[in-house]
C-alpha cells in the first residue's frame, strides 16, 4: 500500500486471491505470443478510467517501449502497413538458415463469477499484460437489453460501423464481413478480444463469437470473455465447451488486506471478521463498505461492529434505493433516465427523457457523482454513466413497472428526435404497451428493415411481432404480416433449420392475405405474431431478454 501525505493511497480490489485466474491468463498469452513471458509487467495506468470500450494497440502507449528487432520472436521487424495474412514461418519458401518463429496459437479464456467478485478487473489486468507483450487489444462489454441492436457487441469489438451496402436480408454477409474485420486485425500482431458481461451481449453476437471460439487455435487469436455465473445465454451455448474459470469471494485474509488498506492499518482482526461476515467475501460490496466506514468515521474497532452492521444495510441494494430517495425525486429521476437508456447516456438525452433541464441535469449529475453512484466526469456535458453494472441494475430493477414503461415510451420518442434512428428507437418501443400508434408501428417496421440489411431477420421478426400487437391500421395488416413470414423463413434458414430464402415478394402478399381472414381480431392476431416470431427464432436462441441481465 502507497502513501501520500501521510495517508493510504487506495488500489484495485479485484486482483486479491487471483493468481490462478491470471496464470492461465498468462499461458494463453505465451501460446499467443509464441515467447516466454515477461519477467516485469508495467504498472497499470488510468485505473478507474475505463469506459465500456477499450482499445489498445500493441506498443503505442508511452512508457511501454516496442521491443527491439533482435528480441521479438524471430528477429521479425516491426509488422507493416499489410493487414493480412499473418506468415508461416514453417511454409516452403522460407529462406535457408533463418530460425523458424515459433507458432502463434490461440484459443477461448472464460471467467466467470457472482456479481461484484472482480470480472471487471482480472479483464482490465489482462489486458494490460497483452499490451506490455506487443498484442492488438480490442475490449467491449454486453450492454444488456432486450432490444440490443443485432451484431452490435461485436461491432464494437472490432470498431466495425454498420455498412449500408450489405445486400439486404444477408446475414451471412453480415458475419463475413466480420471476419474479414477479424482477419485484418490479426494479420498486424497477436489480436487479444475482451468481452465482459458476455451474459448482457446480443445473441446474434454471441453466435458469431462461438464460430469464432471454434477457429481461435488455429489464428493469432484470444478470446476472453468473462460472464455471471450460470448466466451464459443459449446463444453462447457453444462457448461451454470451454472450460470455466471461476471467481470466489475473498477469503478472510485477503479481506482483512482489503479493509486495512481502505480504512487504515489500525483496524484490527475482529472488525475485520464482521466486515468478512456482512459482505461474504464480495470485492465490491466491501469497497462500497469500507467507503461508507471512512464517510462516516467510523473507528474500525470491535466496539464499532455494531454500527458497521447499521452502514452495511445502507450499501445493499435497499440501502441504494434509500440514497437515492435521499437526494430529492428529480435526482431520481435523471438515476431512472439513465437506467433506462443504458451505457453511456448523454447528458442531454437523459435529462430529456427524465424531462428536467439542463441546470437541473448538471446538479443532479453532481449529487449522483458525490454519492457514487455515476463515474466522475472531465467535461460538464459528459455522458453518465454508472460505477458499475450493479448499480445500473439495482436502479433499473427498482423503478415501478408503469414508471418504467412510460419511461421507455419517453426514451423512444427522445431518441427518435435526436436522430438515433429507428433501430435505437425501438429498442425502447419493444418494452411499451401497444396503443394502436401508427408512429410506433412505423418505427418498428423501419427498425425491422435495418435489421435485415444488418444481417439479423431474428431482431427483424420481433420488431414486426411488437408491430401486430400495436396493431397495424386494417390496410398494413397484410404487409406487415408478410413482412414477418419473410423474416421468420430468413431467421430460419440463417440457423441452418430449413425454410430456404423465403417466398417471393408476390407470394409473401398472398401469404398475408390468405392469414388476415383468419386473424381479423385482436387477440388472435398477437397469438400469431407471438408464433411467427417463435418461429423465427433459430433453436439455440434465448427467448426475448432472457440473456439479458440488467437495463
Amino acid at each position: 500500500m502507497g502513501h501520500q501525505d501521510g495517508r493510504p493511497v487506495r488500489r484495485g480490489f479485484g486482483l486479491l486471491e487471483r493468481e490462478s485466474a491470471l496464470a492461465v491468463a498468462e499461458e494463453a498469452l505465451d501460446r499467443l505470443t509464441g515467447r516466454a513471458r515477461p519477467d516485469r509487467v508495467p504498472a497499470p495506468r488510468g485505473a478507474g478510467r475505463a469506459s465500456h470500450l477499450v482499445v489498445h494497440r500493441g506498443g503505442a502507449r508511452p512508457r511501454t517501449p516496442r521491443p527491439p528487432a533482435e528480441d521479438r520472436p524471430g528477429g521479425a521487424p516491426a509488422p507493416g502497413p499489410r493487414p493480412e495474412p499473418l506468415p508461416d514461418p514453417t511454409a516452403p519458401g522460407r529462406r535457408p538458415g533463418t530460425t523458424p518463429e515459433p507458432r502463434r496459437r490461440g484459443g477461448v479464456l472464460r471467467y466467470e463469477a457472482a456479481p461484484g467478485l472482480g470480472r471487471t478487473a482480472l479483464l482490465a489486468e489482462i489486458r494490460r499484460r497483452a499490451v506490455a507483450r506487443g498484442c492488438v487489444v480490442l475490449a467491449a462489454r454486453g450492454t444488456g437489453s432486450a432490444g440490443s441492436l443485432p451484431y452490435g457487441t461485436a461491432r464494437r469489438l472490432l470498431l466495425t460501423p454498420t455498412d449500408a451496402g450489405i445486400p439486404e436480408d444477408s446475414s451471412r454477409a453480415a458475419r463475413e464481413r466480420l471476419d474479414r474485420s477479424l482477419a485484418r486485425l490479426a494479420g498486424h500482431r497477436p489480436l487479444v478480444l475482451v468481452l465482459d458481461d458476455a451474459h448482457a451481449a446480443d445473441p446474434d453476437s454471441l453466435r458469431w463469437l462461438t464460430a469464432c471460439a471454434e477457429r481461435a487455435g488455429d489464428l493469432p487469436v484470444l478470446i476472453v470473455l468473462a460472464h455471471r455465473a450460470g448466466a451464459l445465454p443459449e446463444a453462447a451455448a457453444g462457448l461451454t465447451g470451454h472450460p470455466a474459470h471461476r471467481l470466489d469471494p475473498l477469503g478472510p485474509a485477503a479481506l482483512a488486506r482489503l479493509v486495512r488498506e481502505r480504512v487504515g492499518t489500525h483496524a484490527d482482526d475482529t472488525f475485520c471478521r464482521a466486515f468478512q461476515a456482512l459482505t461474504g467475501g464480495n470485492p465490491a460490496e466491501a469497497v462500497a463498505l469500507a467507503a461508507a466506514v471512512r464517510d462516516h468515521g467510523l473507528d474500525p474497532t470491535a466496539d464499532s461492529t455494531r454500527a458497521l452492521r447499521d452502514l452495511a444495510a445502507e450499501v445493499t441494494a435497499t440501502g441504494l434505493v434509500v440514497l437515492l430517495e435521499s437526494l430529492g425525486p428529480t435526482t431520481v429521476r435523471l438515476a431512472w433516465a439513465c437506467a433506462v437508456l443504458g451505457a453511456e447516456a448523454p447528458s442531454r438525452l437523459a435529462g430529456a427523457v427524465a424531462g428536467l433541464g439542463g441546470e437541473t441535469v448538471a446538479e443532479c449529475a453532481r449529487r449522483l457523482r458525490e454519492a457514487r453512484v455515476l463515474t466522475e466526469a472531465d467535461e460538464p456535458d459528459a455522458p453518465l454513466a454508472f460505477r458499475h453494472p450493479l448499480l445500473a441494475t439495482t436502479v433499473y430493477a427498482a423503478i415501478p413497472a408503469a414508471t418504467r414503461v412510460a419511461l421507455h415510451g419517453q426514451a423512444a420518442w427522445c431518441v427518435a428526435e435526436a436522430g438515433l434512428g429507428s433501430t435505437a428507437t425501438a429498442r425502447h418501443l419493444l418494452e411499451t404497451h401497444p396503443e394502436g400508434d401508427p408512429w410506433v408501428v412505423g418505427h418498428l417496421r423501419a427498425a425491422a428493415r435495418e435489421h435485415l440489411r444488418d444481417g439479423a431477420p431474428e431482431a427483424a421478426a420481433r420488431s414486426l411481432a411488437r408491430a401486430l400487437r400495436e396493431p397495424p391500421a386494417a390496410e398494413e395488416r397484410d404487409d406487415v404480416l408478410a413482412e414477418l413470414d419473410r423474416a421468420a423463413r430468413l431467421a430460419r434458414a440463417a440457423a441452418g433449420t430449413g425454410g430456404g430464402t423465403g417466398p417471393d415478394p408476390a407470394a409473401q402478399r398472398d401469404a398475408g392475405h390468405r392469414l388476415s381472414p383468419v386473424l381479423a381480431d385482436r387477440d388472435r392476431l398477437a397469438r400469431a405474431a407471438d408464433l411467427l416470431a417463435r418461429k423465427a427464432r433459430p433453436a439455440a436462441a434465448p427467448p426475448d431478454g432472457s440473456g439479458d441481465d440488467g437495463p
